[in-house]
């Protein structure tokens, strides 16, 4: 990253914070947000200058120094007492794929799998392993969460498919790291159909990163295609549609296969700093609980190999919308009316590789969580159009399903309450924080109409075409960011809000 330039950027914005009152003057009500204000700022962090918003590169350069320039210009401040003002550091460690062999043994004879239906790599420069025991252990956990077999120094080969007998389980990420944390040697995730196998053997081939804190993966993880995985099971004597339907159970204790496995992978490996952007809004009458808006900055920068024709994933609907929504409802809530309680607001950093910018300020807040009354998390808010029922993840908390009502009624809003965005709760940044007992809301149309969210999921989403133009149906994302001006109002309202309710 370029220091430089970048500390040039936030002094220059300091300046600006200078000259901005303190308190801004009363106004009746809060304009409503436009469309053309949306997508002046995703022209602005969609724009190939920006090249797609990575983590650790001049994009996160730029992209912060613009959310830092809007936010101060709308009457934001930068937290006291920050030894980085309008910054938190955050630290990564970051392994990029070199290249990664596996060879297998099937009782004792040697079994090839094929170069296309495996990708491995390596969590060290240079990692090589030879002789591991496999065992597939299922979803890798069992009804109560925790790790279903013996897996140290061997190869735990696992389901990529969310646990089908619970609802909160750890996803595919987070079981990866639990059998690493329990002595794996090796981790291999079977894909799931929903994913295309080329598309993951792109991401598994790209960098990686960790947060710095956090405990190593397995010296070895990777995936095997699905065609893959039943080929190795089937000359292991085993049937693959037998075990995975025996893996449903919550009592899996996996099975032992009579396999070994050799690995070679070598690696780049960098530690560098990113940023989370923090900001305060002070509250004319704060009483000791906070409202805190976030939404993630980053996306997945230059994403597609040297050749093709648009290398950079620009992220546009994800997640340059939901940085413009959040820079415009700041703006009404800092030139507005002055709410009582203070209001934080949170671009988080490097969502795309495990929401690790939220975890790591849920682990480091500079606020404390227990004086966090809700986070309202914004997120992909560029779907639906005008009109799009409400639908809330993180709903079921009686008196904070009343506030999202009460509000969206007002606004002439109807509420979506099938269900259909509850599986989403651990996709998104607001998780972090919720599983740290903050209550942690996504409230929207984007997750109501799920034959829309579904056809981006499946077309642009981190893709080099999730670029700005003038389809992006906007005015969706416009009324729901008016319903976030509205519902900062009321979270923040010690009067209507009493800020600790179940």
């Amino acid at each position: 990253m370029n220091a430089a330039p970048f500390r040039a950027a936030v002094a220059a914005v300091a300046l600006i914070t200078l000259s901005t009152p303190a308190l801004a003057a009363p106004a009746k009500a809060d304009a409503p947000i436009t469309e053309a204000e949306l997508a002046a700022h995703i022209r602005v962090l969609a724009d190939d200058a920006f090249e797609g918003r990575a983590p650790g590169t001049d994009g996160e350069d730029r992209t912060i120094a613009y959310i830092v320039g809007e936010w101060a210009k709308a009457g934001l401040e930068a937290v006291p007492g920050s030894a980085t003002p309008w910054l938190q550091p955050v630290p990564f460690v970051e392994t990029q794929a070199l290249s990664g062999t596996a060879t297998f043994k099937v009782n004792g004879r040697d079994f090839a799998l094929g170069d296309d239906g495996i990708v491995v790599t390596g969590r060290d420069a240079s990692v090589a392993l030879a002789g591991l025991p496999a065992v597939f252990v299922g979803y890798g956990i069992d009804g109560a969460g925790q790790v279903n077999a013996d897996v140290r120094g061997k190869l735990a080969i696992m389901l990529f498919d969310n646990a089908p007998f619970g609802e909160t389980l750890p996803r595919y990420r987070e079981r990866r790291q639990m059998l690493a944390d329990a002595g794996a040697s090796a981790v291999l995730v079977i894909a799931t159909d929903a994913v295309p196998w080329d598309a993951l053997r792109e991401s598994v081939g790209s960098k990686s990163m960790r947060l710095a804190s956090a405990e190593a993966g397995a010296p070895v993880s990777g995936f095997l295609s699905s065609a893959a995985a039943d080929a190795l099971f089937k000359a292991a004597g085993q049937d693959g549609a037998a075990l995975r339907e025996a893996a449903k159970a919550a009592d899996y204790k996996g099975a032992a296969l009579p396999v070994t496995a050799n690995f070679t992978a070598q690696s780049a490996v960098r530690a560098f700093a990113s940023h989370n952007v923090i900001a305060k809004l002070p509250g004319a009458k704060p009483d000791g609980k906070a409202v805190l808006f976030l939404g993630h900055w980053d996306h997945l920068g230059i994403c597609a190999p040297e050749g093709e024709a648009d290398r950079i994933c620009n992220g546009a609907v994800d997640n340059a919308s939901g940085i413009a929504v959040l820079i415009e409802v700041a703006k009404r809530l800092g030139k507005g009316a002055r709410p009582d309680r203070d209001i934080y607001f949170l671009a988080a950093t490097a969502e795309e590789k495990g929401l690790l910018g939220a975890r790591y300020f849920a682990d480091h807040p500079v606020v404390p969580l227990g004086e966090i009354t809700v986070a309202l998390n914004v997120d992909t808010i560029a779907i639906s159009p005008r009109g799009t029922p409400v639908a809330t993840i993180g709903r079921g908390k009686p008196a904070y399903d009343a506030v999202v009502r009460e509000a969206a009624t007002k606004l002439g809003r109807t509420l979506d309450e099938d269900g259909e965005a509850d599986p989403f709760i651990q996709r998104q940044d607001g998780w972090a924080l919720g599983a740290k007992g903050v209550t942690s809301l996504m409230v929207g149309g984007s997750f109501s109409d799920m034959k829309l969210l579904e056809t981006f999921l499946s077309g642009d989403y981190h893709r080099a075409t999730d670029n700005f133009s003038d389809q992006i149906p906007l005015g969706g994302a416009a009324e729901d960011a008016d319903l976030h001006v509205a519902l900062g109002r009321a979270f923040a309202d010690t009067k209507r809000w009493p800020g600790d309710a179940e």
